[in-house]
């Protein structure tokens, strides 16, 4: 194996008039090299293929890599994760394993995570985020839509399909329309299996399916082990949590009461229209209830039911023009999802 430069001087050397075997000589290389590098008239050295060496971290990356990303935004050390595989038969030393996490996993995650932006009306990202745990959960659906960045959170004792759709007709109602995808990750009341009819083409739950049908959106899934791909409604659950539920959950323990989904559900009605959606966005540099007024005629036109389950979320105000809210159903072509058949 030689190196450009050398490969560089021995062209020179050859202009100069040095036979090949003196080049060879110069140079502490075979003629054979000489020769076959004058001959191929290549600027840029070839190397012969070899074998890679395993090593002994390579049965545990794959691990590392899962461990990693499904602890983000956590940051695990290497000391930590090289506890974890001793336990799985690991016999190499530390250093491989911090030198693995820093210089592979955690550098490529940080090059290859890019700022997802979308077009208005384009997308809208779902995720549960839990407020309080123990016997009375209370759980948060919270989806943004990509564009505005507007927010929308129900809070729930339980994340059952009913609960999930009814979730999302209320989401439709406060942002007066449908995006044309809406990303989640593998929630089991969305997907049963991923790639079950080959790559990208899932099993989803079949209520699930039929509701995406009548209303017209694309189910997207995100990549495993990519939190990134659904970032920003991931960092509104975080949002949510610190700035709403926190505040008032610990206020009214303070004064001997307990917060309950009822009483939460009024509460943060107000929170979204005067707080969370009237703030300028870190990225945007803009409030998303403005944003909101360029991406609402881009959405797609909802068709309003009467809502049952939780029926106080859209009763206050429109986040459009912060008049009272007009229940007037809206027309929409369901024909959508013809196209597209069993690859849902």
């Amino acid at each position: 194996m030689i190196t450009t430069e050398e490969l560089m001087k021995i062209k020179i050397l050859y202009k100069q008039g040095y036979s090949q075997r003196a080049i060879a000589r110069e140079l502490g290389i075979s003629r054979n090299t000489v020769k076959r590098y004058l001959d191929s008239n290549t600027s840029v050295p070839k190397y012969k293929n070899r074998n890679q060496i395993e090593s002994k971290l390579d049965p545990f990356k794959n691990y590392i890599k899962q461990r990693i990303a499904k602890a983000h935004p956590i940051r695990l050390s290497g000391v930590v994760l090289f506890r974890e595989i001793i336990e799985q038969s690991y016999t190499g030393g530390i250093t491989l394993v911090r030198d693995f996490v820093r210089n592979e996993v955690y550098f490529e995650a940080e090059k290859e995570i890019r700022r997802f932006e979308t077009q208005p009306g384009k997308q809208m990202q779902v995720d549960w985020g839990q407020m309080r745990g123990g016997k009375d959960p209370i759980h948060a659906f919270v989806c943004v839509l990509g564009y505005s960045r507007a927010l929308f959170v129900v809070l729930t004792d339980n994340m059952r399909y009913a609960t999930l759709e009814e979730c999302h007709r209320l989401a439709f109602e406060y942002f007066q329309g449908v995006p044309e995808q809406i990303w989640y990750d593998n929630m089991k009341t969305v997907v049963i299996q991923r790639d079950a009819y080959g790559e990208g083409k899932h099993r989803f739950h079949k209520s699930f399916y039929q509701f995406a049908k009548e209303v017209g959106f694309i189910p997207k899934l995100c990549r495993p082990y990519r939190p990134q791909t659904k970032g920003k409604v991931e960092r509104m659950v975080r949002y949510v949590r610190d700035n709403f539920y926190n505040p008032l959950s610990t206020s009214w323990k303070a004064q001997g009461l307990t917060l309950d989904c009822e009483a939460a559900n009024i509460k943060i009605t107000h929170w979204l229209n005067e707080v969370a959606n009237v703030r300028i966005h870190d990225t945007t540099k803009e409030k998303p209830f403005d944003r909101l007024k360029v991406e609402q005629p881009y959405l797609q036109t909802y068709q309003s039911q009467a809502q049952t389950a939780i029926p106080e979320m859209v009763q206050e105000y429109s986040p459009i023009d912060n008049q009272a809210y007009d229940p007037t159903p809206l027309h929409h072509d369901l024909n959508i999802y013809n196209q597209y058949g069993d690859m849902l």
